[in-house]
């Protein structure tokens, strides 16, 4: 993935301030920042929702918006799980694979519900299911077509501890796996301290930090971004 002088204004603001940044297959990086720092508007152009005004993004070497076969190179996990209340949460992954043109759609079904511990519920309309579960069901229909690149915006948000330990189990496999680029935007930091490799904070639209993360505590982490903050 690689953003060449992105920026994205709306009037006078710049949501996104003239951002580069290479991030390596098979990363998990976190994007820092506070309230309204342009983390999400970076996603969305990320994913392809939105253009930028200025610069360029390359998902493996092609813009996220060329085609239909770039735009299936990403999953998305947003505030809207984009999930259909009404229908099961086997037949959402059912048309989500076809929709991907996954010939195998049945058993990639069987075995993301299986992933994300929603077997049992398979048979369940969406409508009718917990939050955290929606959000796990959501996380399965995102990694479906196995991206290569996938990006979750405040995918702990709402979610109890049990749902949060489900999710956190879930990108720790995608992490094992090393297939699956990850981006993730997220308060609570806390779950993903020990899942995440490389750190980029975002300040008013621009680049504050961009740091490769070996562990340590929330704190540490932390002052990782604060310490680059007097550059913005």
């Amino acid at each position: 993935v690689r953003l060449e002088q992105v920026t994205k204004r709306y009037g006078a603001l710049a949501a996104v301030n003239s951002v580069d940044l290479e991030i390596e297959t098979g990363a998990m990086l976190l994007m820092a920042g506070s309230n309204g720092a342009g983390k999400s508007t970076l996603l969305r152009i990320l994913a392809g929702l939105i253009r930028p005004t200025q610069g360029r993004v390359l998902v493996n070497g092609q813009p996220p918006h060329s085609s239909l076969e770039s735009r299936a190179e990403i999953g998305l996990l947003s505030h809207k799980n984009l999930l259909y209340d009404t229908l099961t949460a086997r037949e959402n992954l059912l048309f989500c694979g076809r929709l991907y043109g996954l010939e195998d759609r049945r058993e990639t079904a069987e075995a993301a519900l299986a992933n994300v511990g929603m077997s049992a519920r398979a048979d369940t309309p969406v409508g009718t299911l917990s939050r955290g579960m929606k959000q796990r069901l959501a996380l399965a229909r995102a990694t479906l077509h196995r991206p290569g690149l996938l990006l979750l915006d405040e995918p702990f948000e709402g979610l109890d501890r049990r749902a949060s330990q489900a999710l956190s189990q879930r990108l720790t496999d995608l992490r094992m796996r090393g297939e699956t680029t990850v981006v993730v935007v997220t308060h609570r930091v806390d779950e993903v301290v020990d899942l995440v490799d490389r750190v980029a904070g975002l300040e008013r639209g621009r680049l504050c930090c961009d740091s490769a993360w070996r562990g340590g505590s929330l704190e540490e982490l932390q002052a990782l971004c604060d310490s680059h903050l007097q550059g913005v």
